[in-house]
């Protein structure tokens, strides 16, 4: 089998394999991409018709430069491809007043949001209850809800934008291949060696973003990350409730809604798209984990009816327990939410590009863009630091910063 040297090699094609090959091609760097499935699909993170994006991130401030950042390559990407990318609808975090507002391993999430926007002079709004209410009376509110209104979020489209980046690093020049496996990693004295069912490839440098693949490709990774199932819902409403109470983009926004103070009372959702009859929530689960290969990829009536009980039946007004799609997907998650972007110890010319720890998609443009850079440079741009690894107890976690 013959061997190619490409100057980088990317493996993986979703939210932030495709964000890369792009920025690399753009660059005039000679790439290769390559995917076992066709991208985007339905088997990893990036599908499922929408993403929230957010620019002031309750995760933490290092994540923000990368949330504004991204909403600029987003329109820069939608002028150079003519795709519809990024719908600004508006974005709404509610918690009980003096309660915790728990989510992605923080006990403080909306008070983390605010606390960002205000860092970082993000355009947003604090609402009390009777605002929120008048602003959206789709929420059946208990009274002493608090909120945060950031008018430039909303959500992405997924599939558009990972198309978009694809197309876009095709017509730079950049080498895609699809439906391509990776069967073997090797670490040789003087360079990683990737082998597939297609070709032998010795890259000056390798990319993986393989997400919840990446435990598998590389076994050093497992004590680090963690896979779990998780489920997107889509929700009909009453037939009266279009005309009387809109969930259309310009009438509801995007959001994360903490009525309770556990890690599990919390669900967040979109506005109506496509000229669907019906609105996507979903909330997230973080007892189990699983694998690509063993994921139960249906979703049961079971999981639709609890669904509807626990989160949506006495909040949302005429949103009925009817599912008009289900659809899973696979989270790939680092300690505390965090993701993890760097050169492997033992291997310096191979950087993995992991987690996206359920709130990964939204930066995956400038994520992309500092990779390619990274790659080409050798060095970690600074906006990628607070994401580099440390070895501790023969796996690798995120180094504090």
């Amino acid at each position: 089998m013959r061997t190619e040297h490409p100057e980088v090699l990317v493996i993986g094609l979703g939210a932030m394999g495709s964000a890369t090959v792009y920025h690399l091609a753009k660059q005039g760097v000679k790439v290769i991409g390559i995917d076992q499935f066709t991208p985007p699909h339905v088997y990893g993170s990036s599908h499922g018709e929408t993403r929230i994006t957010r620019q002031a991130i309750g995760e933490g401030s290092q994540f923000v430069p990368l949330a504004m950042r991204s909403h600029q390559l987003w329109r820069e990407l939608e002028a150079e491809s003519g795709q519809s990318l990024l719908t600004a609808c508006g974005g709404l975090i509610m918690a009980r007043h003096g309660s915790a507002s728990r989510m992605h391993e923080q006990r403080d999430f909306l008070g983390n949001t605010i606390r960002a926007a205000e860092a970082f002079g993000i355009a947003h709004e604090k609402l009390h209850a009777v605002a929120i209410a008048s602003r959206f009376p789709q929420f059946m509110l208990q009274g002493d809800e608090v909120g945060y209104f950031e008018p430039g979020a909303g959500y992405l489209h997924p599939e558009e934008c990972v198309d978009a980046q694809l197309t876009m690093a095709g017509r730079y020049g950049a080498d895609l291949r699809v439906g391509e496996t990776v069967q073997r990693i090797a670490k040789m004295p003087a360079q990683t060696i990737v082998e597939t069912n297609r070709a032998r490839y010795a890259a000056k440098t390798t990319v993986v973003c393989a997400g919840p693949w990446i435990p598998q490709l590389l076994p050093q990774m497992r004590g680090a990350l963690t896979v779990r199932r998780q489920v997107l819902y889509w929700f009909e409403q009453t037939a009266e409730s279009p005309r009387t109470l809109s969930y259309a983009p310009g009438d509801f926004p995007i959001f994360i809604w903490h009525w309770g103070e556990g890690e599990e009372d919390v669900f967040y959702g979109f506005p109506q798209i496509g000229g669907a009859n019906a609105i996507k929530v979903a909330t997230e689960q973080n007892t189990s984990s699983t694998t690509p290969q063993t994921v139960n990829r249906d979703v049961g009536e079971n999981e639709i009816s609890s669904m509807h009980a626990r989160h949506l039946d006495g909040k949302l007004r005429n949103v009925k327990l009817r599912c008009a799609n289900a659809k899973t997907c696979l989270y790939t998650n680092a300690p505390g939410a965090n993701f993890i972007i760097d050169f492997l110890p033992d291997a310096s010319d191979m950087i993995v590009v992991s987690a996206c720890s359920g709130h990964g998609f939204k930066h995956s443009a400038a994520i992309g863009e500092a990779v390619a850079t990274m790659a080409t440079t050798g060095k970690s741009p600074d906006v990628l630091l607070p994401f580099t690894m440390k070895p501790n107890q023969g796996c690798v976690e995120p180094a504090d910063h």
